[in-house]
């Protein structure tokens, strides 16, 4: 009986290990876009037992600093999700710009972003079409657009970048904000690559 139920159970695995096709959309199993490093496919992850691990599964940390930020952190200023993103890193008209510290985007980044840490994003207007002036940015004629994101809702670096941009004279119609971030788009299973491979 103990070699029957041991020869059921050796069968069962490759059913259980067998995964049902987790799309992005239901006609969309995957998205490639350009990365500097080539191509890459954008697909969720297949495992559909998989889970979050380590800091990206904490929900209550202290405010300040991980306050829920607003949907729409300046006026004008567009709020996007997932599939947007990929829509936008297959533009070239867009820059998908990953607002945290290099050493975070390092670590981790969604393929085809740039980045451009909060710190530096109003002084990296001349990348998005912007002529410098004596005090600042002149941003007229064909500018790029751009979205920011940075670790999820309640990280305060894209909403500072979207600010600090549009301050500089950036046209704040021209930014659109991933509010989930690294973490909605982990959460959701989605490909993530090293930043500089890829990102």
């Amino acid at each position: 009986m103990k070699k029957l139920a041991f020869v059921l159970g050796v069968m069962a695995l490759p059913l259980s290990a067998a995964a049902d096709p987790v799309g992005l959309t239901p006609d969309m199993l995957s998205a490639t876009v350009p990365t500097p490093s080539g191509m890459v496919e954008i697909m969720r992850n297949q495992d559909n037992a998989a889970r979050l691990e380590g800091d990206w599964t904490l929900t209550s940390r202290p405010c300040p600093n991980f306050c829920i930020q607003p949907m729409v952190p300046a006026p004008g200023v567009t709020p996007i999700g997932e599939l947007e993103v990929i829509a936008a890193l297959q533009d070239p008209d867009t820059v998908v710009a990953d607002g945290r510290i290099r050493a975070e985007f390092e670590a981790g980044t969604i393929p085809g972003a740039v980045s451009v840490p909060y710190t530096e994003a109003a002084d990296r207007l001349g990348e998005l079409g912007c002529a410098p002036d004596f005090d600042g940015w002149i941003c007229e004629g064909e500018l790029k657009k751009v979205v920011l994101f940075c670790n999820g809702p309640w990280c305060g670096q894209s909403p500072t970048a979207a600010r600090r941009m549009i301050e500089a004279g950036f046209p704040a119609e021209n930014i659109s904000y991933y509010r989930g971030g690294m973490q909605n788009w982990q959460g959701l299973g989605l490909t993530v690559v090293p930043g500089g491979a890829g990102g």
